[in-house]
């Protein structure tokens, strides 16, 4: 990869809670245009922590983000609305991450009203079923509730959603853990599928050392708030420099994907 390839990056990033609880501690990376970058450790290792500050969805204590080679922690709150358009995420619960008082058809179409796009009832109609087929659901699911599906239904609809304007920067935010294993492979297929028809850019966050060799083109390994391990996913999968490393793969059993 040239420089020029860089997309998202994170430069000494350090996230502190309360009187000095150091949640993460200077991590540094960059994730390149239309790959993506597995961020891996255990639970409370930071790894969310450090996806919601490449977000900007929590401020970072010290360092810098860069989107696209703009300043993400320099904008205005204008700036930063037209550019949630490019950056979404999936989150971990698909259940929690739907209004359960809200149909599909409304939690599809808030992404449009927020922004003020696709005008006209016909469009829209349109648009939400495009949408739909793209996640392998059909318009029916319109005018159904969130708990009138199955989970990975549901996490179809949240993703969805968060293409829904298109974006060119997703965090998938351990996306299927949810999931039964049959349930999630589809999922994580589905993914793959749509990153590339539309060219997207992730950041894909899990606990399994499997699902990211089969999703990602490289890995980085996050340990009690620091990276430990970076590089490609073949090279750290098949022969990890870290002792931690070789503990998250014995720890994840092969899955068939």
């Amino acid at each position: 990869m040239v420089v020029a390839d860089v997309f998202v990056e994170a430069r000494g990033l350090v996230k502190e809670y309360g009187a000095g609880v150091r949640v993460v501690h200077d991590v540094s990376f960059t994730i390149h245009r239309g790959e993506t970058l597995g961020l891996v450790g255990e639970s409370g290792s930071g790894k969310s922590t450090v996806a919601r500050m490449l977000l900007r969805l929590i401020e970072p204590t010290a360092g810098e983000v860069s989107y696209d080679g703009r300043d993400l922690l320099a904008m205005s709150s204008s700036e930063m609305r037209a550019m949630r358009r490019k950056m979404q995420v999936v989150f971990q619960d698909p259940f929690a991450a739907l209004n359960p008082r809200m149909r599909v058809r409304e939690i599809l179409a808030e992404p449009f009203a927020i922004h003020q796009e696709v005008r006209g009832k016909r469009t829209l109609q349109a648009k939400l079923t495009e949408m739909l087929g793209e996640v392998g659901l059909d318009n029916s699911a319109l005018e159904r509730y969130p708990h009138e599906f199955s989970g990975g239904q549901r996490q179809r609809i949240n993703i969805a959603r968060a293409l829904a304007l298109r974006p060119e920067f997703v965090v998938l935010d351990e996306p299927v853990s949810a999931l039964d294993v049959s349930v999630g492979a589809q999922v994580v297929n589905l993914l793959r599928d749509l990153q590339q028809r539309y060219g997207l850019t992730y950041l894909f966050i899990s606990h399994s050392m499997p699902l990211v060799r089969y999703l990602c083109d490289r890995v980085a390994v996050m340990q009690k708030g620091r990276l430990v391990e970076l590089g490609g996913c073949k090279q750290v999968c098949d022969a990890p420099q870290e002792t931690y490393t070789r503990e998250l793969i014995a720890a994840t059993p092969e899955m068939r994907l």
